[in-house]
């Protein structure tokens, strides 16, 4: 499947690195590819702009910060596409740790949605890091991890990938507005994240 990865940050990075160990042909889209490919942290990969990311793709990933991802996505062709969405709303300006740009009636995934009507959006991967998204088995057990979107293919093509990445327990939501609860559980996960001095640890749903 053909992949492209918006966004080559840390979590963008580590989710094209991940989609492509598991088989799938990753491009990753970013503003200027030139200066990008010479960045210290640039791990590699093929690079394009925003805007030649989407074409071709399957399956478009939004990794970049949630504070420019609709104005990021503007250059992306979503005509038809299944956008996963693993950012999160997060508002760094009055310091640490963030508050959340959008919550309770709205959420970011769906700010995405209304303004890409033609897209499909489902919300995954957001409620842990980078790492644990490509990795489940990073951690000692099994955890969980959430799907939410209003169309059921897509759903169906994301969970797709999670299994291929590793995930077993994948609790589904059948509308886009459920975003709203995952991105909320960020602010207790950078807290938690302080408490515990680490980013590898996520939920587990007992029932």
């Amino acid at each position: 499947m053909r992949v492209a990865v918006i966004g080559t940050g840390s979590a963008g990075q580590v989710l094209a690195a991940g989609l492509r160990r598991i088989g799938h042909d990753v491009v990753s889209g970013t503003r200027d590819p030139a200066a990008t490919a010479v960045r210290d942290d640039w791990s590699g990969g093929e690079l394009v702009t925003f805007a030649e990311a989407g074409r071709g793709a399957d399956l478009v990933v939004n990794a970049t910060g949630g504070q420019v991802s609709l104005e990021a996505l503007t250059q992306v062709d979503l005509v038809g596409k299944v956008l996963l969405d693993v950012s999160n709303p997060l508002d760094f300006s009055q310091g640490f740790p963030p508050t959340l740009s959008v919550k309770d009636t709205d959420s970011l995934a769906e700010q995405i949605q209304r303004a890409h009507p033609e897209a499909r959006v489902v919300k995954s991967l957001n409620t842990v890091n980078a790492a644990v998204m490509v990795d489940p088995a990073r951690l000692p057990e099994p955890t969980t991890i959430f799907v939410a979107g209003d169309d059921a293919e897509a759903r169906m093509l994301v969970r797709s990938v999670l299994v291929e990445l590793g995930w077993s327990d994948i609790v589904e939501f059948a509308t886009l507005d459920a975003a709203r609860g995952l991105e909320m559980w960020l602010p207790l996960w950078v807290r938690l994240m302080g408490t515990l001095g680490t980013a590898d640890f996520n939920l587990k749903l007992v029932r």
